[in-house]
């Protein structure tokens, strides 16, 4: 009996170191760590390395299995996710320019332009006429011819080209001409009056011809005002012949062509002498619509003032 109480413990103490081996193994795989190959590493404290190398990395993880849940500690740092954008660097002064800054200077004032009508716009076609650049008698009227005149001018002298006055093409204008004179502002005609006809040389006459496409207001023989003139096409002809004023309309405007006849003698049904603003413009580029033209305003309105009722008017060749 002594013997058999004596053989346990000597049996069992294998049996012990077995079962303690396999705590350890067990402890080993619950914390991650690689298992001990020194002896006795079962009885020994944890190392510290171990423990550090148990929780993830910040910057590296470990993949996550199918049958292995990603570890639940909070990570050392910010995710990608949460952390706060870096600030956006200064730019490069040497690259980064502003933008520039639209020009605030107001352009030059305009003085004249397509449409006006004045003794400016007289004197400016003059001074154009002067060096060359408007090859027409003034009238005033600041029409399609005057606005090529002022574009051509402006192109020379390397302006902005608009056609129209402002204060540095007129500026410019009156430092290199001088100051023009009656004559030159308003000339009896571009044209040479023609040789009068027989029937205009008694009374109070309108003589027109179609020849030198003239007007000259005519009382006894003597020519009193004389103006540039222009008539209808070959489809819509001035009529020819002589005839009488019988009608005076000084703000008169066509029902038929719904367009403007300033200061009209009527003479021979809806035909009448007027002042045309195209005539003004376009010279004789254009015809009327069997009317006599009078491209000078202020010449037909002094004409206008003068004629009567019943004065004589002679149109021919």
């Amino acid at each position: 009996m002594r013997n058999m109480r004596r053989a346990r413990p000597a049996e069992a103490i294998p049996g012990r170191r077995v079962a303690a081996a396999s705590l350890v193994a067990l402890a080993a795989l619950a914390t991650g760590c690689e298992p001990g190959t020194a002896a006795g590493a079962q009885d020994a404290p944890t190392p510290a390395r171990a423990t550090q190398a148990a929780a993830p990395s910040p910057t590296r993880t470990a993949p996550v299995t199918e049958d292995a849940k990603p570890r639940t500690a909070s990570p050392a740092g910010p995710s990608a996710s949460t952390a706060a954008p870096s600030p956006t660097p200064d730019p490069d002064p040497t690259t980064a320019r502003p933008a520039p800054r639209p020009s605030t200077a107001p352009p030059p004032r305009v003085l004249m332009r397509a449409g006006s009508e004045s003794d400016r716009v007289r004197e400016l076609q003059a001074r154009l006429r002067q060096i060359g650049h408007f090859g027409r008698t003034p009238t005033g009227y600041y029409g399609s011819v005057t606005a090529d005149a002022v574009g051509s001018f402006q192109a020379k002298r390397s302006l902005p080209v608009t056609g129209s006055t402002d204060e540095v093409t007129w500026q410019r204008l009156l430092a290199m001409t001088r100051v023009p004179t009656a004559a030159e502002l308003r000339p009896p005609t571009e044209r040479p009056v023609a040789a009068p006809d027989e029937r205009c040389l008694k009374g109070r006459v309108l003589c027109i011809s179609k020849k030198s496409r003239t007007l000259a207001w005519m009382i006894d023989g003597r020519v009193v005002s004389a103006m540039d003139v222009r008539f209808g096409s070959e489809y819509t002809p001035t009529r020819e012949g002589v005839f009488e004023v019988f009608w005076k309309s000084r703000d008169h405007v066509s029902t038929l062509y719904d367009t403007p006849m300033p200061y009209a003698l009527f003479f021979s049904g809806g035909q009448a002498v007027h002042y045309s603003a195209d005539f003004a413009a376009n010279g004789y580029g254009g015809a009327s619509h069997g009317c006599v033209n009078v491209r000078d305003k202020k010449k037909v309105a002094a004409l206008f003032d003068q004629v009567r009722n019943g004065d004589k008017v002679v149109v021919y060749w």
